[in-house]
């Protein structure tokens, strides 16, 4: 519905666009008629002497300015051209000869301003580069001028000078962000008093309005950091309102509009306790908030100025009434607006978002009337959000039926009717090789599985050991199938499979999935990070009971064991979200925390600005994250054209082992990983670190 939304907004921007030129066509339309009628007459005429065509361009000019008197003077024609003919005119400056072509700045010229003073105000800020808000993108900014385009630049909050109720509601909201872990000083709102303001001034204030509200909206939705500084495996497709969309909504929502703009956070329940936890931590721990001042109206003031309002302002900071006598000069004015004042005034400001330079503007008094939440953030309040935050990056709607992996709790639920119906331990990848932040669909089960050998684990372990033995892979069940010179390792179906006996898949760019294992024991362990990045399931059978059809039971299902692969689909797509919470609330209101086992937490405080750092820290000089660098010093290299490049063993040590891998060369097709996209049944290959020593049965 939004990108319907911002398809038809830039459509209106663009049929707006043209209106305005429309007039602009019309009257080049006509100055080329009249330049062609000139050029036939001067033609006909042949004056005999140079002032004849001097009189013709006069009398053209003449024409011209009874049709548009602000036209600049047109182009006398050239009596050479005459002559010429026709073809002379061709080339990309033909135009150029023709009497009352508009010049290349009049084709380029920028549309009219509105005539409505207020509207050409708005049209003249948005075309000002100044950005409205700090963080607010280049798109989210050509949306707003979109909006505004639609309803011809007229002003959306401020209607008769004063803030419509969809504003006051709105701006309410913004100043309250900080219960949903937003900083409120991030969303800066105009002057409520407007009474008396410029156009200019009215014109940024309720540009800067729609900003704050459009940058809310996204935040609200998980757009506060760039997930790519965090990991690479954090992938979460975010559901980020458009501009416009929210802009019509908010604005016309009237008295409910902060209620509209609320809702763009998380509705969920577990995000809701987290919520509902932090008002508490607040309400408890926090010291007592800057009460507000109300100045009444009043000139914008700057140093050395007086005025009545200054003693009010002194108290709010808990400046002395008035500066000191010495010896040489008395008490100082309590009404001075004096250094002391006016640098209490720039912390202020650079506190809230404004402009830090120490003038009482109307923004400033704005901000002023408003109660300061307090400044301190404790570590069990910087977690709380944090974990918020991630309730962003999930969809707005779970669906109706869905699986939820927490990957830090090592379990696994699923949810019918949107009630919880089963619960199950899971295995989740270590930490050199973490299961993805991301939620997929999926689509069928593979009853009796193969499993492809991925390409880091043969090049690291099966390579090797055909090198040194022919026999290495079928000794331990698996095939070697040779195509074109390359050479793949599958194990088949059965109890020692990595894969165990069912696998359910969620297509993704990870290539990871929920399966069985053939080392149920490894369940039993309190810390199960243990696998290469796919989820093992503790009970697969009763897993499936859960989200296949009901027409494959468990019991049926049993039945196929060890007769041939088998797909089952899903009747419907059935929702899977990898998520990663640390930190939950029961419905007692315990709360329950979860060791960071990726080590996101602290990551996330810096770039939501809950603790110092930076991120770059955690990074290398060429941008990777620590896991990325493990896992790129763990993978093979890869070419353009081939994909993974596997050399058939590592680098010889000794003069006999080169002729033992010459010796196998030789036999047949060269031990060379397959060129071709490794199929489903890969598992993780980008995601695998090869453990160390000799290989068990199974990897996984």
């Amino acid at each position: 519905m939004g990108v319907l939304r911002s398809a038809s907004v830039a459509l209106s921007a663009l049929l707006a666009g043209c209106s305005a030129y429309g007039a602009q066509a019309q009257v080049s339309d006509m100055r080329q008629q009249e330049g062609r009628a000139s050029a036939a007459q001067n033609s006909q005429a042949q004056p005999s002497d140079a002032q004849a065509p001097d009189a013709a361009s006069a009398t053209l000019v003449t024409r011209n300015a009874s049709v548009d008197p602000g036209a600049p003077e047109a182009a006398r024609p050239d009596p050479s051209a005459d002559s010429a003919g026709p073809i002379a005119a061709r080339g990309p400056d033909a135009n150029a000869s023709i009497p009352g072509t508009p010049s290349a700045s009049e084709a380029t010229a920028p549309p009219p301003l509105p005539t409505d003073p207020q509207a050409a105000a708005i049209a003249t800020r948005l075309a000002d580069p100044t950005p409205l808000l700090s963080r607010l993108s280049t798109k989210d900014r050509e949306a707003i001028q979109a909006f505004y385009a639609l309803g011809a630049f007229k002003p959306v909050w401020i209607v008769d000078g004063a803030l419509t109720p969809a504003a006051k509601s709105a701006a309410a909201r913004l100043a309250s962000a900080g219960e949903d872990g937003l900083a409120a000083s991030t969303y800066p709102v105009p002057v409520r008093g407007t009474q008396g303001a410029t156009e200019a001034q009215i014109a940024d204030a309720d540009l800067k309005l729609s900003a704050a509200v459009v940058l809310y909206a996204r935040d609200a939705r998980g757009g506060r950091i760039h997930l790519a500084n965090l990991s690479r495996l954090i992938t979460p497709v975010l559901d980020l309102p458009a501009p416009d969309a929210v802009l019509a909504r908010i604005a016309s929502g009237g008295a409910s509009a902060g209620s509209l703009l609320q809702g763009y956070n998380p509705a969920q329940s577990g995000y809701l306790s987290l919520k509902a936890r932090l008002a508490v931590l607040r309400g408890n721990g926090q010291t007592p908030s800057a009460a507000g001042v109300h100045l009444p109206p009043g000139p914008v003031l700057k140093l050395g100025m007086t005025d009545p309002r200054v003693p009010a302002l002194r108290r709010r900071f808990g400046l002395e009434t008035r500066t000191a006598g010495t010896l040489d000069a008395g008490p100082g004015n309590p009404e001075f607006y004096d250094a002391g004042v006016v640098a209490a005034v720039t912390a202020f400001q650079r506190a809230r978002g404004l402009v830090p330079n120490g003038t009482l503007t109307l923004q400033t008094v704005s901000a002023l009337s408003r109660p300061e939440p307090a400044a301190r953030t404790d570590d069990a309040e910087a977690a709380l959000i944090v974990n918020m935050e991630r309730w962003r990056w999930l969809p707005s709607d779970l669906g109706r039926d869905y699986v939820m992996v927490n990957i830090p709790e090592f379990r696994l639920r699923v949810v019918r009717d949107g009630r919880q119906r089963d619960e199950a331990r899971v295995i989740v990848g270590k930490t050199e090789s973490p299961t993805p932040i991301f939620s997929g669909m999926m689509e069928y089960a593979v009853v009796n599985p193969s499993w492809n050998v991925p390409p880091s684990i043969l090049k690291n372990e099966f390579l090797p050991g055909l090198a040194r033995d022919p026999n290495y892979a079928a000794r331990r069940g698996y095939e070697v199938v040779y195509r074109n010179g390359n050479v793949s390792v599958r194990q088949p179906p059965g109890e020692r499979n990595a894969l165990g006996f069912i696998k359910f898949m969620f297509p993704n760019n990870h290539a990871v999935y929920l399966h069985d294992t053939p080392n149920r024991t490894l369940f039993s362990s309190a810390h199960r990070a243990l696998s290469h990045g796919c989820v093992r399931v503790e009970d697969p059978f009763r897993f499936a009971d859960a989200v296949l059809p009901e027409a494959w039971s468990s019991e049926r299902l049993k039945k196929l064991i060890g007769k041939g692969e088998r797909q089952i689909r899903l009747s419907e797509k059935l929702p899977v979200h990898l998520a990663y919470f640390t930190m939950s609330v029961d419905e007692a209101g315990t709360v329950r925390t979860l060791p960071d086992l990726y080590g996101y937490d602290s990551r996330m405080k810096i770039a939501l600005g809950l603790s110092p750092g930076n991120l770059l820290v955690a990074r290398r000089a060429d941008g990777k994250t620590p896991e990325a660098r493990r896992s790129a010093q763990k993978k093979p290299a890869v070419t353009a054209q081939t994909g993974p490049a596997l050399t058939a063993a590592p680098k010889p040590l000794d003069e006999g082992r080169r002729s033992r891998i010459r010796e196998v060369n030789s036999e047949g097709p060269a031990l060379r990983a397959t060129a071709e996209r490794p199929p489903a049944g890969f598992g993780e290959p980008d995601l695998w670190t090869p453990r160390p020593g000799r290989p068990l049965n199974g990897w996984w």
